[in-house]
C-alpha cells in the first residue's frame, strides 16, 4: 500500500509547485523600480528600461512567460539582432524586436553589446554627419550595424570593417534624443 501511495504522493506534490511557480511567474507586473529622476529602471539589474541590447546567440526562444514551463510563441533566429527590454523578472527579460514581436528571453542569450537595424529601403552611410557629406556604403533595410556613437540628428555605426554616420531615423535600436559616444 505504501509503494502505490508514495509515488502518488510525490506526483502531486511536483505538480502543485510547478503550478505554483507558473501561477507566481504569470502574475508577474512589470518588473521595474519607479523613476525616480525621470528613468525608469529594472529591478534586477537597476539599468534603465527600456534599454537595447543584441541577440548573443544563433537562436534564442521567446516564451509566453518568464519561465520554462511557458510556451515558446517566438524564435529569433539571427545573432547580434537588436532587442529592446522592457521588463525583468528573475533570470529573464522580456523583449521585443523591431516589429513588435518578442517574449521573455533568458539573460543568458542577450549581450550588452549594442546593434542596430536599418530601416529603409537603403540607407546612405557618409563621411560626416551631414546630409550632402560624400556617401561611403549604402545599406540596405535589414542590415544589422553597431552604433558607436549618437550626437543630434546623426549616429556613427560601424557595418562589418567600414564605419560612417547615418541619420538617427534610419536606424531601430537607438531612441530619439539619446546621445553616447
Amino acid at each position: 500500500m505504501k509503494r502505490r501511495i508514495l509515488p502518488i504522493v510525490t506526483s502531486m506534490m511536483l505538480a502543485l509547485g510547478l503550478a505554483a511557480a507558473d501561477l507566481r511567474a504569470q502574475g508577474v507586473a512589470e518588473t521595474a523600480v519607479p523613476a525616480v529622476d525621470g528613468i525608469q529602471r529594472g529591478a534586477v539589474t537597476n539599468l534603465p528600461l527600456p534599454r537595447y541590447v543584441s541577440l548573443k546567440a544563433r537562436e534564442g526562444n521567446a516564451r509566453r512567460g518568464p519561465g520554462l514551463t511557458h510556451r515558446i510563441d517566438w524564435v529569433f533566429t539571427t545573432a547580434g539582432m537588436p532587442l529592446r527590454i522592457t521588463a525583468e523578472h528573475d533570470n529573464w527579460r522580456r523583449v521585443e524586436d523591431a516589429d513588435g514581436l518578442g517574449g521573455w528571453v533568458h539573460y543568458s542569450l542577450l549581450s550588452g553589446v549594442r546593434s542596430a537595424l536599418i530601416r529603409p529601403e537603403i540607407a546612405d552611410l557618409r563621411s560626416n554627419p551631414q546630409p550632402d557629406a560624400p556617401v561611403i556604403l549604402r545599406a540596405e533595410a535589414g542590415v544589422i550595424v553597431r552604433p558607436l556613437a549618437c550626437q543630434g540628428d546623426w549616429c556613427r555605426v560601424a557595418a562589418g570593417s567600414d564605419s560612417g554616420w547615418i541619420e538617427r531615423q534610419a536606424l531601430w535600436g537607438v531612441e530619439p534624443g539619446e546621445s553616447f559616444d
